[in-house]
């Protein structure tokens, strides 16, 4: 009986009007995903937009400003827990950032919608498509840009191959030429190869001239003690 006391038509067509945006819009934001086949698809999404939307419509609808506020915390974190079932590692690379960002925003669509703010609720699906859709050409062309090493952050290794009686005067020679190139060794380790013991020199910076690394490398390929020199650069997490 308390359902039927409490009925109001002007409320039901307000959550009604709330929910129908929010799933339009997640379904739009969703169809996007579905179309270049993500894990999170069109249902996902559209049933994320249209939880967020119950759930901050209903806070409202109890409490007022404050409940929507309190409810829109827990919808934060709760959509987080649901971004990281997406995100998958594959070996070295991880898959699936995208997809959980797009499931985040498609929450906050919802969100607006079910606060009483349909207008902003469309500009959000609008940026999170243009997101999604125009900013790919820019990513490509930024991946396919030659690598400068100066300008790129990662850690650098200096890997020289020397036999084990040559290797305490190697490692002073490899400290020695890294610091007259201005490329001090951060740390400084050492395995145990078939050949012999390869001293590996990790640099303190963060971005090197290709061609310094490649003459260092090269003065320790023309020593008679060495059977192997190189370096390399691994991204930094």
């Amino acid at each position: 009986m308390a359902g039927v006391v409490t009925f109001n038509p002007a409320e039901l067509l307000n959550t009604f009007v709330s929910l129908m945006v929010a799933l339009l819009l997640g379904t739009l934001i969703g169809a996007e995903r579905q179309y270049r086949q993500r894990n999170a698809g069109l249902r996902t999404n559209a049933l994320v937009a249209l939880g967020a939307s119950a759930f901050v419509d209903l806070g409202m609808r109890l409490m007022g400003n404050q409940g929507a506020t309190q409810v829109l915390a827990y919808v934060a974190s709760g959509v987080g827990f649901l971004g990281a079932g997406v995100i998958l590692k594959e070996g070295m690379n991880i898959r699936g950032l995208n997809t959980a960002a797009t499931i985040w925003c498609s929450a906050v669509t919802g969100a607006f919608a079910g606060a009483d703010h349909p207008a902003e609720a469309v500009l959000m699906c609008a940026f999170v498509l243009a997101g999604n859709t125009f900013l790919r050409p820019l990513v490509t062309l930024i991946e396919r840009a030659p690598i400068d090493e100066s300008q790129t952050e990662a850690t650098f290794e200096l890997r020289v191959t020397t036999d084990e009686a040559s290797r305490d005067a190697m490692r002073e020679q490899i400290e020695e030429r890294l610091e007259a190139a201005k490329y001090p060794a951060r740390d400084m380790r050492e395995a145990e190869r078939e050949e012999g013991v390869e001293i590996i020199a990790t640099l303190a910076t963060p971005s090197v001239e290709a061609a310094e690394l490649d003459a260092i490398a090269d003065y320790f390929r023309g020593l008679e003690a060495v059977t192997h020199a190189s370096w390399s650069a691994r991204s930094q997490d």
